[in-house]
């Protein structure tokens, strides 16, 4: 059976259903799929979004364009990283690779959504070539202001402290990038990753989150905190930030390898093994 098509006044209203309102900044997550047909595209989700959340913010990563693999011989703890066999492999990607500029695409496995949000709505963006994100809003400028080189996941702790929410639309929390704000907190999967700078140039970057495919393991645990309402088709679910770091906090306390898978070849493994070592520092 097809679905009805959807309108971004139907979308709007899906979303005040959910409780979003002017007041409101949301980080979101989303696939347009989801919603089954949408008259006007991914462009009309972004127009329900702007008009209905007072602030809202997406990961508009680059890592597609700019990302690299680590030089040859440079080697860290537990760090996970895809080494390039020989200098000549890395000073091919590196020719290959594009420093960071704003109207750069938004990394695919994001999806349609902010992209739509970069071409038609003049969304803030910030500059990390790995880790960029867009917001749009009253708080956008805030929000973005707060990433640096040095710590990628600073706009979430920008959202936190505005008692903002994470907004998934027809995804789950494998997508939620506040997870690896509560995680990072307690030293763990933070990972160093490469880009390039400039034409020739290439960066360090520390802070990099990693695997996430485990994490909608929490979805039982927010249940309480959760807000749900169906969009068309589109399952959409609306939990305060604040309550997603709280919750994942008391997972990973209590079990270095929450929300991690075990594969000893996955990141996981060093996302677990960076959590024992933080345990092992820890005075007392």
């Amino acid at each position: 059976m097809h679905s009805v098509p959807v309108t971004a006044d139907g979308i709007a209203a899906g979303l005040r259903a959910l409780g979003c309102h002017a007041g409101m900044a949301v980080m979101v997550h989303s696939s347009l799929r989801a919603f089954g047909t949408v008259v006007g595209g991914a462009a009309a989700v972004c127009d329900a979004l702007s008009r209905v959340c007072g602030t809202v913010l997406m990961p508009a990563g680059s890592g597609d364009c700019c990302g690299l693999p680590a030089p040859p011989g440079l080697v860290r703890p537990d760090n996970a990283a895809i080494v390039a066999e020989s200098w000549s492999a890395f000073a091919g990607a590196l020719a290959r690779a594009q420093p960071f500029h704003h109207g750069l695409p938004i990394d695919r496995e994001l999806g349609s959504i902010p992209e739509a949000l970069r071409r038609g709505f003049a969304p803030q963006r910030s500059a990390h070539p790995l880790c960029s994100m867009i917001a749009t809003g009253r708080h956008a400028a805030e929000l973005i202001a707060a990433q640096r080189p040095d710590w990628p996941l600073g706009p979430l702790e920008a959202l936190e402290a505005r008692d903002g929410a994470i907004l998934l639309l027809g995804v789950d929390y494998t997508s939620a990038t506040g997870m690896h704000l509560a995680e990072q907190r307690l030293g763990r999967a933070r990972f160093f990753r490469y880009a390039v700078h400039a034409p020739g140039i290439w960066g360090e970057y520390p802070n990099i989150p990693g695997d996430s495919h485990r994490f909608d393991a929490i979805a039982p645990h927010l249940a309480p905190y959760t807000r749900e309402q169906r969009i068309g088709a589109c399952r959409a679910r609306l939990t305060p930030l604040r309550d997603v770091l709280a919750v994942a906090d008391r997972l990973i306390q209590a079990d270095p390898a929450a929300l991690l898978c075990a594969a000893p070849t996955c990141r996981c493994s060093a996302a677990a093994a960076q959590r024992r070592a933080a345990i092992a520092r820890a005075p007392g």
